[in-house]
C-alpha cells in the first residue's frame, strides 16, 4: 500500500499524507487537489474507492452495426471516453447477423432508462428504411444523434464525414500518378455514404479524365464491406482493365490487395489501392495502405457534445455537421501507366498530403 501511495503522490504532485486523506474521505483537502489525486488513481489504473466513485449522470446507449470493421471500435472508444469524462456511463450495443436488430437494441436501451442514444451507421443511413422509428423515439422524449448517413426526411443532428470530398482526394491522387482506369469498390447502393461516394467519384472522374457518366459507371463495382467483398469487387475491376482501385473501407482494400496477389499482380506496381477509414493497424499492412482518414476523434467528440446539448435541453441545430477527411499516402499507390507516370515518383511512405 505504501508503494502505491508513493506512486499516487508522485503522479498527483502532492504528499503521501494528502493522498491518504483523500482515499480515507477526510476533510481539509482542496477540491482541485482531491480531483488531481483521483485523476492520478485513474491514470495509474487503480480502482477508486467505492465511496469516491462519481455518481453516474446516467446511461447513454451507443448502437453500432458490428465490431469486425476496426473503424467501429475506434469510434466506440472515442465516444465512450468522451461520455465517461462527462460523467455518463456508455452502454455499447452491437447488431450481429442473426442477433438483435437495431429496433430491439433501441427498445432494450429505452427500457433501461438511457439518457440518450448515439446511432452509428444505423438504419438512418439506409435509404430504403422507414424513418418513422426515429420519430417515435423523439416522441418518447429520448434524445439521439445519428452518425454516418443523412436523411432530409428527419429533423435530427447528423454527424458525417465528407464522402464526396474523400473520393475527390483519392481520385486526384491516383490521376496525379498517371492512372486513367480507376475503379471504385463500394457497398450496396441503398446506403447514403455509398450514394455520396459515387457522386464524388463521378464528378472527379468526369472533371479530371473527361469521361462520360456511362464510362464512369462501368468503373463502379458494388459489393459487401468485407475483405471478401473487396476481393470480389477488385477482381471484377481488374478484368475491366483498372490499374487502380479506390475502396469504400480499409477491409475492402485488404481484399483488393489479396485479389491482386491471387492474379500474380504486385501492389503497387501493377495495381494501386486506396482504402477508406485509416482504421487502427492499417499503417502496418503489406504494403502499408494509402487511405482516406476518417476524422474519427472529431466526429466522436462532436456526437457526444451534440447529444449532451440535446439532453441538456439546448439542442444544436437539427442539421448535418460534415467533417473533412484527409488523404494519407503510404505504400499501396504508385505511378500508373498513364501519361503522368514518368513524372511521378512513388510518394515516401507515411507522407501526408493535405488538400
Amino acid at each position: 500500500m505504501t508503494a502505491r501511495l508513493a506512486d499516487i503522490a508522485t503522479q498527483a504532485g502532492v504528499s503521501e499524507a494528502t493522498v491518504s486523506r483523500v482515499l480515507n474521505g477526510k476533510p481539509g483537502v482542496a477540491a482541485a487537489t482531491r480531483e488531481s489525486v483521483l485523476a492520478a488513481l485513474d491514470v495509474l489504473g487503480y480502482e477508486r474507492p467505492v465511496r469516491l466513485r462519481r455518481r453516474s449522470a446516467g446511461l447513454v446507449g451507443l448502437i453500432t452495426p458490428e465490431l469486425e470493421n476496426p473503424i467501429f471500435p475506434a469510434l466506440a472508444q472515442v465516444i465512450g471516453q468522451a461520455l465517461t469524462r462527462q460523467g455518463y456511463t456508455p452502454v455499447l450495443a452491437t447488431q450481429t447477423p442473426g442477433g438483435s436488430t437495431e429496433d430491439e437494441l433501441t427498445e432494450m436501451l429505452v427500457d433501461r432508462g438511457v439518457s440518450g442514444i448515439i446511432f452509428v451507421s444505423g438504419l438512418h443511413a439506409d435509404t430504403s428504411a422507414d424513418m418513422q422509428r426515429y420519430e417515435q423515439l423523439r416522441a418518447q422524449g429520448v434524445p439521439f444523434v445519428l452518425v454516418n448517413g443523412f436523411s432530409p426526411k428527419m429533423q435530427a443532428p447528423f454527424i458525417s464525414p465528407d464522402d464526396r470530398a474523400a473520393m475527390r482526394l483519392a481520385v486526384t491522387h491516383l490521376v496525379s500518378l498517371g492512372h486513367t482506369r480507376i475503379g471504385l469498390a463500394v457497398g450496396p447502393k441503398r446506403f447514403v455514404p455509398v450514394v455520396r461516394k459515387i457522386e464524388g467519384f463521378h464528378a472527379t472522374m468526369q472533371e479530371q479524365l473527361n469521361l462520360t457518366p456511362d464510362e464512369v459507371e462501368e468503373l463502379i463495382q458494388h459489393s459487401l464491406y468485407t475483405l471478401e467483398g473487396g476481393q470480389a469487387a477488385a477482381s471484377a475491376l481488374m478484368e475491366r482493365g483498372c490499374t487502380a482501385v479506390v475502396c469504400a473501407s480499409d477491409m475492402m482494400a485488404l481484399g483488393a490487395i489479396r485479389a491482386a496477389r491471387r492474379l500474380s499482380r504486385d501492389v503497387p506496381r501493377d495495381l494501386s489501392v486506396v482504402g477508406y477509414d485509416d482504421s487502427p493497424l492499417i499503417a502496418f499492412t503489406d504494403p502499408p495502405l494509402t487511405t482516406i482518414r476518417q476524422p474519427v476523434t472529431a466526429m466522436g467528440q462532436a456526437a457526444v457534445r451534440t447529444l449532451l446539448e440535446e439532453i441538456g435541453g439546448t439542442p444544436a441545430p437539427h442539421s448535418e455537421f460534415v467533417f473533412m477527411p484527409e488523404l494519407v499516402v503510404r505504400g499501396s499507390t504508385a505511378a500508373g501507366p498513364g501519361p503522368g507516370a514518368a513524372l511521378s515518383a512513388p510518394p515516401a511512405q507515411g507522407s501526408h498530403a493535405h488538400r
